[in-house]
């Protein structure tokens, strides 16, 4: 059976893992999901890469959006926003795959989004589950944050990972900080959200619905400093003392 999202625009944000871009784009496609439109945000990537995109589009219908150089993910997805049309945006890194089940869960996020305006984002992953969440329906749970909460991760009411938003997004909240690293860039958006008063949706089964692969040919493109991923006892204490002064610092001119 077809799955057919009108109204909606895959957007895939990539930079030389034409692989990987095909592997999702392929994914979707044997679930027999059908998208009014799809985006792919290259960012600069090299002649090679380029070339295999345009041997991609002869066999998956989607517009290329380049730049001719690497400018980062806060520019990479502000022109790949830009020109979508559609009332939804599916946002997806070119490193994930959707599973059997994202066809019925992802209709359900639809008909949500469409019942419920005051709603901006439905999130799908996340390497760990938000902390603050209340039961909302099918499977999802509506996303919480109050000024006392203790659990530093509560930043992250936005994430990047696979979501759905409405159109008005960028709009709302801002377009995405350019000339920074990517997790800086996510962190930047994660404030906004906050500060604007973003309301938004949380997959229960965080990590059902899309897996991220990368392979040792088309690893992460993504990197953080060492202390940052760090398992040693004392760096943790250390990293956690650090991102509670951080985050909470940052939120003390937000408005809940």
């Amino acid at each position: 059976m077809k799955n057919i999202f009108s109204g909606v625009t895959l957007l895939i944000t990539h930079y030389n893992r034409t692989n990987s871009l095909g592997r999702l784009l392929k994914s979707f496609q044997e679930l027999d999901c059908y998208f009014e439109d799809i985006v792919v945000s290259d960012d600069g990537s090299s002649a090679a890469n380029q070339e295999h995109l345009i041997q991609l589009q002869l066999e998956f219908p989607f517009r290329i959006i380049r730049t001719l150089n690497n400018k980062g993910l806060g520019n990479n997805l502000n022109k790949g926003l830009a020109a979508i049309v559609t009332p939804y945006t599916l946002y997806v890194q070119e490193d994930f795959v959707p599973t059997d089940i994202f066809p019925v869960h992802f209709s359900d996020a639809l008909d949500i989004m469409n019942a419920n305006q005051e709603l901006d984002i439905v999130r799908f992953f996340a390497n760990t589950p938000y902390p603050y969440l209340k039961p909302f329906g099918k499977g999802f749970s509506e996303m919480i944050i109050k000024p006392w909460y203790t659990n530093y991760t509560k930043i992250y009411f936005y994430g990047d990972p696979p979501h759905l938003r409405r159109k008005n997004f960028t709009q709302k909240f801002g377009p995405y900080a350019e000339g920074l690293k990517g997790d800086r860039t996510e962190y930047r958006m994660c404030i906004s959200f906050i500060q604007k008063r973003g309301k938004g949706l949380f997959f229960d089964n965080h990590k059902q619905l899309f897996t991220q692969e990368n392979t040792e040919q088309e690893p992460s493109t993504m990197t953080r400093k060492s202390w940052t991923t760090s398992k040693n006892p004392i760096v943790s204490i250390v990293r956690y003392g650090y991102r509670q002064l951080r985050y909470n610092y940052d939120l003390l001119s937000t408005r809940y």
